[in-house]
């Protein structure tokens, strides 16, 4: 088995629609967000909308002028928040055509927010027949792991923080090694690539790699920059910049490294926001950033049009995201063609 990569052919993404209990600081102009996010997605694939309740999902949608289409499926199911990313099914593809969807534990980040619901989605949904009916499904409790926590060139590298995956109230009960070994044998890896650097303020996902580098090719990594020794960041995306670096392709090659620009600082009262460029959305045809507001997301648009030669890169403001202390890419699960 293998764990595919962003950039190959996708059969739908998934987006878990928010509702009043879901803790949101600005419902509405997240739901403005989501809006938006499902119209870009569904331009360019069928986009599953996990939600509580069907009517009101299209209520939301209606007092946004949006009349989903035909590609668009809503699925009710019982749900705490909305962070598909994490609480979705990790996909893997065999040689032979096997198609698996892999159900590991969702915690809440180690046991930081509420989850009890959240930890069902991909079971309840499964039963539901939202997947093809040769795909597999496979329960991987207890072991805890969230999508936006590793990143993979569809080769068989994984690349992870160790902040994250070796964090307390995750799998403590296991030692690197033994994480090494159950992610390998999940995802029939060849190698994992640790990133033991990199954090942005007020990230609570223990430095999900997904804020920090993406694979973009199987030579090619975007990662988050930081220029300024002023901000808070500087130390250690430095030093993580320095660690990608020495980092090198299954060929035994230094990577392209391609930098996004750190955004320009956001903040929530007095607590600042973990914005970040590197938290894009790869769709069939096409990459979704995350835009912050500021003359960088041009910056940043341009150095993933580079990174992503044939692709349009389409920008949507996210800022509402980050009340929630997430973006583009932790609201989406995306699943491959034949899924």
């Amino acid at each position: 088995m293998r764990l595919p990569a962003e950039w190959e052919p996708q059969g739908f993404v998934q987006l878990t629609w928010p509702h009043c209990d879901t803790e949101w600081y600005d419902l509405p102009h997240v739901l403005d967000c989501y809006v938006q996010v499902a119209q870009a997605i569904s331009r360019y694939e069928p986009l599953l909308i996990v939600c509580r309740d069907k009517a009101e999902c299209l209520a939301d949608m209606a007092n946004r002028q949006y009349i989903p289409g035909n590609n668009v499926r809503l699925v009710e199911c019982p749900l705490n928040d909305t962070w598909a990313r994490d609480h979705g099914a990790i996909s893997i593809v065999g040689n032979h055509g096997e198609k698996h969807i892999l159900d590991f534990v969702f915690n809440g980040w180690g046991l930081k927010f509420g989850s009890d619901l959240d930890n069902q989605i991909t079971r309840i949904i499964y039963t539901k027949g939202v997947w093809a009916p040769d795909v597999k499904y496979v329960d991987m409790r207890p072991f805890v792991l969230e999508g936006g926590s590793i990143d993979t060139d569809g080769c068989g590298t994984l690349m992870a923080t160790s902040e994250c995956l070796l964090s307390l109230n995750r799998n403590e009960y296991l030692s690197q090694k033994e994480i090494e070994e159950r992610l390998s044998q999940a995802f029939g890896l060849k190698r994992i690539l640790w990133l033991d650097h990199g954090g942005i303020a007020g990230d609570d996902t223990d430095s999900h790699v997904d804020i920090l580098a993406r694979f973009c090719s199987p030579d090619t990594i975007a990662y988050t920059c930081c220029d300024n020794p002023d901000d808070e960041n500087y130390a250690p995306l430095q030093a993580m910049e320095e660690q990608l670096r020495s980092f090198r392709t299954l060929a035994g090659k230094p990577y392209r490294l391609v930098p996004l620009p750190l955004p320009e600082p956001l903040y929530l009262e007095d607590y600042r926001l973990p914005a970040s460029y590197a938290n894009f959305l790869i769709v069939n045809g096409a990459v979704l950033m995350p835009g912050a507001g500021s003359a960088l997301d041009k910056v940043a648009a341009d150095q993933l049009r580079s990174a992503f030669p044939g692709r349009k890169v389409e920008v949507i403001d996210c800022r509402a995201l980050l009340s929630g202390h997430g973006g583009l890419h932790c609201i989406t699960m995306n699943y491959p063609a034949g899924f």
